[in-house]
């Protein structure tokens, strides 16, 4: 009898030493339900949110939990980890952006108010360099002006032999008529436009100015003041800088290369202003 006894208190304290692993499953099952969360709302959908918070709500609200007594998360009637699990993949089923196809931002049927104007601005900009490359076209500026769809906004790249003299910042009376069309499509576009100053890496001849940061600010400056004092367009809309040799398009080594890092970018940006 004596023996019996001590084997059941033995059985009775192996018990009890397992049971930190039935604590280290339920924690393992809640941290994975955690980051299957996490990712179900990587991209914010507001009825899909609404399923995952429930899922989470009865997550910690329900089932056998082992500070109760219970066998832990795994042991739980509810099937917790799979109802996570499905509020996750509803979430990945969509289109990638956190919305069903024809739904906006905010879950939707409608798109939002930015949304539509973002919309809109893209139309613009895709139309204002169709425009500008038919002018390119037609009067043979190929080799003088270039249009580009870059990440940031619509690149028009005008070169200075086109626009300045050497070592100059005044404009060229050739290139008025161009810079006159394009700040009739500037104008309403609703963004913000960014005229940038370029040279090759060739020290300044003009005494002028000091060196090329000089001389393409001031570049960019006659571009930008042509816009706003002889075509009266709005400055609120435009901004200006300088970048001398630190951003090349082509290598410095060629005439051809340096040729085209003397240049000025008008970049209409990809971005709608504050209200």
């Amino acid at each position: 009898m004596r023996q019996r006894g001590r084997r059941k208190t033995r059985i009775t304290g192996q018990e009890i030493r397992d049971r930190w692993m039935i604590t280290y499953a339920d924690l393992i099952t809640l941290l994975l339900i955690f980051f299957v969360i996490l990712y179900a709302m990587s991209s914010l959908d507001g009825a899909k949110y609404g399923i995952v918070t429930d899922s989470l709500s009865q997550s910690f609200h329900s089932g056998n939990s082992v500070l109760d007594g219970g066998n832990g998360v795994l042991d739980s009637s509810q099937g917790k980890t799979p109802t996570a699990e499905s509020g996750a993949s509803g979430q990945s089923a969509g289109n990638g952006t956190g919305a069903r196809s024809g739904e906006g931002s905010n879950g939707s049927a409608e798109p939002s108010a930015r949304e539509l104007a973002f919309k809109e601005q893209e139309a613009r900009l895709g139309e204002l360099m169709g425009v500008i490359k038919k002018y390119v076209q037609d009067n043979n500026l190929g080799d003088q002006i270039f249009v580009e769809d870059k990440p940031q906004g619509i690149a028009i790249t005008l070169s200075d032999r086109f626009l300045f003299d050497v070592g100059d910042a005044a404009l060229k009376a050739p290139s008025l008529p161009a810079l006159r069309k394009l700040s009739g499509l500037f104008g309403g576009i609703g963004a913000v436009i960014s005229i940038e100053g370029h040279t090759d890496n060739t020290p300044v001849l003009s005494s002028a100015y000091k060196d090329n940061w000089e001389l393409s600010g001031a570049r960019a400056l006659s571009v930008l003041r042509f816009f706003l004092e002889k075509q009266g367009l709005n400055p609120k809309e435009f901004q200006y800088a300088g970048y001398a040799d630190t951003r090349p398009a082509a290598d410095n080594s060629t005439e051809t290369g340096r040729q085209k890092n003397r240049r000025v970018e008008i970049i209409v940006l990809r971005q709608l202003q504050e209200e």
